[in-house]
């Protein structure tokens, strides 16, 4: 403490307020050098691969990958590692300010961007839902994508193989006959509820007074009549499963568009007795047909997007007389216990044809596409050019040309030539869909620049970086006017540009796609926690989870709150199913509803509080110390533990505590496992503790007072040296080093921004996309503004060769495995 209390002492300048930030002068710096790091960063010991012998912080701008390295660490208080000697937070935030300040005066912007960067899938379905007005199934059509850095839009990863060029043109053909409504031939299309979903609930978007089944929006390729095949829910491995539920007279009601078309009794139509059977008698195969029993609903149907409810009619509203208390997924018991009722579920709906199919007359596709009908074979021509010139102006994000209208006008004579005027049309627009300038971003750069030379990108492209970042979808006809006529690249249009986009609802790709991903929201597709230790966790909270995060990220973004709000937020968004397993009372409906969460409910303050982060940082049986702490460390200080040794081996549960009493261990004291060894206890120390403190939330995110059977023990140490008790002193730790916090979030925000990731020589746009904001309180438009309005964001850097159009290097990679590789530009290829 005398050493601290002296360094505080030679280092605060004159006149300093002890409680102000310190001054720390070069002889200072040195000293807290010698005196703290270069105990274990010297030659000899080089922790971590760093020594700082010859490290000098007056010239710190000298070695900037290192002074980001060490501006991590101190940031989020990491350095001196745990049970050494720690210097007053005070000093250690000036140094790491000084640090910067000398880096950020020598700053040596990287700008350069990738200027081939292929549409991802969420992408590429966005483009075509603005550029056709139509919905289409990516996951049907394309493979999923590669991520690095956290997200999936990163040009380095965003290649080109020929299986998937191959589905490319697949789904370009697939996606033109279902746009101008030629798809007559019959098709089949399956819908499926998840196996874990109960369905004793109303389904949000189905009408009032039903239960269970789904809601399917179904784009019809074709008029025609089209056949609903309604399938039992099949959980076959179940000992005592009764597909068709134990109740009596349950009544399938199947609507479109919110009409109900068809009311269908499901004993009846299923043939079932109930007379005294045995389960085992009770089964799917229909014993004449050789197949699944089905309930078919045959409806003459138009071209176009439609919503297929497929339900029943609620009649579970009164108490329930069971003798045994009912797990909250319905799905665990389908017959057999005395006293306990399984309702019919619905296991997935196939909507096959069109039968006697014909060409759509009519859909919101073909509103788009279709700008005028010739009446006459001589109007044809300049008709198909209009549609060409304005399809081929959005598609190509208005890089398109006399030339590119000729090829599509080529492909529309090659396909109306053998038939019909739409058909010429469903040819000119696969070309569209197949060409390298849909499927990829392509930027332009001036020609002749010096290799190396910065320049401010084409207003184009500009609109191109934007509308990707803020819609992940392709600019809109005011944002291309703009960009064509010179005017998006003048700060004041562009700032408007900005705002007006982001108080659009397309972008809510922004929840959808960056805060998913930073989160790891994604994981929760794959959490499926052990049957016999979470029976109540089904499909439904596994859904809710995840909307309850994206609607207070989105009430972040529509709000503009401020970021920390994610940590602190005493609000969140709920449904019935979701309040209770918080124990939120008085929360009835499927529909989720912003709540007010009181001083007693504020360990679910924020994101540490929400059951979609407690659960993706568990295992499957049980909740994980280390991965929620590395999880804090890592998603919201962005500074992960290092990875573990290969072949570490799982935790062995003890049988008896120390004392010989048996009794199942606490995880806390499972976790004293990891410390036995030093080498494992360097890094669990890290992480561990941060874990512990959440250990209150089991594995879905219930709270708990006892674990095993014993109380919990909240309080934890943390590295820092902070003793932190339970969730809430998480969050204040969290807070304690917002800089670290704010700064991680930036790098994130900026790397889904440009498609690439953020290296140190970044790192000063990030502090000065901080500072810009800071004025407002970090809100989170005021951070994407200031990101868009960065020279990160609006330039490049030119590299040899570089040709006027940068299409030709998409080209010219052909032979080797290139983009655009085997798409035509000519029907006779």
């Amino acid at each position: 403490m005398a050493a601290a209390g002296a360094l505080i002492g030679a280092v605060l300048a004159p006149g300093s307020a002890l409680a102000g930030t310190p001054h720390l002068t070069v002889a200072a710096e040195q000293h807290l050098l010698d005196r703290y790091c270069r105990v274990c960063h010297n030659y000899d010991d080089y922790a971590g691969g760093v020594e700082f012998e010859t490290f000098d912080p007056a010239s710190a701008y000298q070695d900037p990958a290192l002074v980001e390295r060490m501006l991590r660490k101190l940031r989020a208080g990491m350095m001196p590692p745990v049970g050494k000697p720690r210097p007053d937070p005070r000093v250690v935030q000036a140094f790491a300010t000084n640090l910067e300040n000398d880096v950020d005066s020598h700053e040596k912007p990287s700008l350069a961007m990738p200027r081939l960067h292929r549409l991802n899938r969420a992408e590429y379905a966005n483009a075509v839902h603005d550029l056709l007005a139509l919905d289409v199934d990516v996951s049907q059509l394309l493979p999923s994508d590669d991520s690095s850095r956290g997200f999936d839009n990163q040009a380095g990863t965003l290649t080109l193989s020929p299986a998937l060029l191959e589905a490319y043109l697949s789904a370009a053909a697939e996606i033109s006959r279902t746009a101008i409504g030629t798809a007559t031939a019959p098709t089949q299309a399956t819908y499926a509820v998840a196996p874990d979903t109960t369905q004793n609930y109303h389904v949000e978007g189905l009408p009032f007074g039903t239960r269970g089944g789904l809601l399917i929006r179904h784009t019809f390729p074709a008029d025609g009549t089209y056949t609903f095949k309604i399938f039992a829910v099949n959980l076959g491995n179940m000992g005592n499963f009764r597909p068709f539920g134990e109740i009596r007279g349950e009544q399938l009601l199947v609507y479109l568009d919110d009409k109900r078309v068809a009311q269908v009794d499901w004993d009846q139509a299923l043939h079932v007795t109930r007379l005294f059977e045995d389960p085992a008698d009770d089964q799917q195969p229909d014993p004449e047909a050789g197949q699944l029993r089905t309930i078919d609903v045959t409806i003459p149907m138009t071209a176009g997007p439609h919503r297929v409810g497929v339900t029943f009619l609620a009649t579970n509203f009164a108490p329930g007389l069971d003798l045994n208390r009912a797990f909250d997924r319905s799905t665990i018991e389908t017959g057999g216990i005395p006293g306990y009722t399984f309702y019919p579920h619905i296991g997935r709906v196939r909507i096959e044809g069109p039968v006697h199919g014909s060409v759509a007359k009519d859909s919101p596709s073909r509103e788009r596409v279709f700008l005028c009908h010739p009446e006459r074979a001589s109007e044809e021509q300049a008709c198909a050019r209009a549609i060409a010139a304005t399809l081929a102006r959005r598609a190509y994000r208005g890089d398109a040309t006399a030339e590119d209208v000729d090829t599509l006008m080529r492909f529309y004579e090659l396909g109306r030539r053998d038939g019909s005027f739409d058909e010429g049309i469903e040819a000119l627009l696969e070309r569209t869909l197949a060409d390298p300038k849909f499927i990829f971003r392509v930027e332009s750069a001036p020609r002749g620049l010096p290799s190396g030379t910065a320049y401010r990108v084409s207003d184009l492209d500009l609109a191109s970086r934007l509308s990707f970042f803020l819609w992940s979808s392709i600019p809109d006809d005011e944002l291309l006017d703009l960009a064509q006529r010179g005017d998006l690249h003048r700060d004041a249009v562009l700032r408007r540009e900005i705002r007006r986009m982001l108080a659009d609802p397309r972008a809510s790709a922004l929840t959808t796609g960056f805060a998913d991903q930073w989160l790891g929201l994604r994981a929760l597709a794959s959490f499926d926690p052990v049957v016999g230790s979470y029976p109540d966790f089904d499909d439904n909270l596994r859904q809710a989870f995840r909307q309850e995060v994206e609607l207070l990220f989105a009430s972040i973004l529509d709000e503009d709150r401020s970021v920390l709000d994610l940590l602190t937020a005493n609000y969140t968004f709920v449904n019935e199913r979701l309040a209770m397993l918080y124990g939120i009372p008085g929360v009835k409906g499927s529909y989720f509803r912003r709540i007010v969460l009181g001083d007693s409910e504020s360990a679910r303050w924020g994101l540490l509080g929400k059951g979609a982060i407690l659960a993706i940082t568990s295992h499957p049986d049980r909740t994980s110390p280390v991965v929620r702490g590395n999880w804090v460390l890592k998603t919201l200080l962005g500074s992960p533990a290092p990875d573990p040794p290969p072949n570490v081996p799982s935790l062995t549960p003890r049988p008896s505590d120390a004392a010989g009493n048996a009794r199942p261990p606490t995880m806390r004291e499972q976790m004293q496992q990891h410390h036995a060894d030093p080498v494992c206890a360097s890094c669990h120390s890290i992480m561990e503790p941060i874990g512990l403190a959440l250990e209150p939330f089991d594995a879905i995110g219930r709270w708990r007072s006892e674990d095993n059977g014993s109380p919990i023990d909240t309080v934890s140490r943390l590295y820092d040296g902070t003793v932190v008790d339970g969730p809430a002193g998480v969050r204040a730790f969290v807070l304690r080093h917002q800089e670290q916090y704010l700064r991680n979030f930036v790098e994130n925000l900026v790397t889904y921004a440009l498609g690439r990731g953020v290296e140190y020589q970044d790192m000063p746009t990030v502090r000065r996309v901080l500072h810009e904001a800071s004025g407002d309180g970090y809100r989170l438009r005021s951070l994407i503004e200031a990101v868009a309005m960065s020279d990160v964001f609006r330039m490049n850097v030119a590299t040899q060769p570089a040709p006027e159009q940068g299409l030709e290097s998409a080209q010219n990679l052909a032979s080797s495995g290139s983009p655009a590789a085997g798409i035509a530009t000519d029907p006779g290829q």
